[in-house]
């Protein structure tokens, strides 16, 4: 009788150890370490807008032509809209003598392909304080990083194209006024 008891709990041990779960992971587009001194008055960010297949708590990334993918176990620490704007805050800052300005952006594409690439496609306007719409700056910026097979590179190469974005609307916001190429 014992031994059909042992069998019957180490059975059922195993089945409750194969219902486990993996951990959920987050993430961030934050870096830890942000490179801008903030010399100059922070550019608020008036809006974003992110397309609403990423805009979710979990990483997204593509498959193939025409697939997408949502990460179960890989999330971003809050939508993707908050992270961005979390992200761009802590890296736009005006230092043109022009006045302040403001930004809004419009993501058109956020792409996340592991060991290959993570692509933003922006399109981003600066209102300088008090200006009709004639005195709106807007610009459109594709930024693309190489990637990792690992989600880690993959949010790397991400958070490299958000401070590449935030250099160029800084640059921007400078006293040229005019729409930076990106390199």
């Amino acid at each position: 009788m014992a031994a059909p008891l042992k069998i019957t709990v180490l059975a059922a041990c195993l089945l409750l150890g194969a219902c486990r779960s993996e951990p959920i992971s987050f993430h961030t587009l934050t870096p830890v370490q942000l490179t801008n001194t903030r010399a100059g008055t922070v550019i608020p960010i008036e809006g974003i807008t992110v397309p609403p297949q990423v805009d979710r708590p979990q990483i997204v990334i593509r498959q193939g032509n025409n697939g997408l993918a949502i990460l179960e176990t890989q999330w971003w620490g809050a939508s993707l809209a908050d992270e961005l704007r979390s992200a761009l805050s802590d890296q736009l800052s005006n230092t043109g003598s022009r006045g302040n300005v403001s930004v809004r952006i419009d993501v058109q594409r956020f792409d996340s392909i592991p060991g290959q690439y993570g692509l933003i496609d922006v399109k981003w306007r600066l209102r300088p304080s008090g200006a009709a719409d004639n005195g709106l700056l807007t610009c459109h910026s594709t930024l693309q990083t190489p990637s990792g097979p690992s989600i880690d590179e993959l949010v790397t190469a991400q958070q490299n194209n958000v401070r590449r974005l935030a250099a160029l609307i800084n640059q921007a916001a400078g006293n040229s006024r005019t729409c930076p190429s990106a390199s």
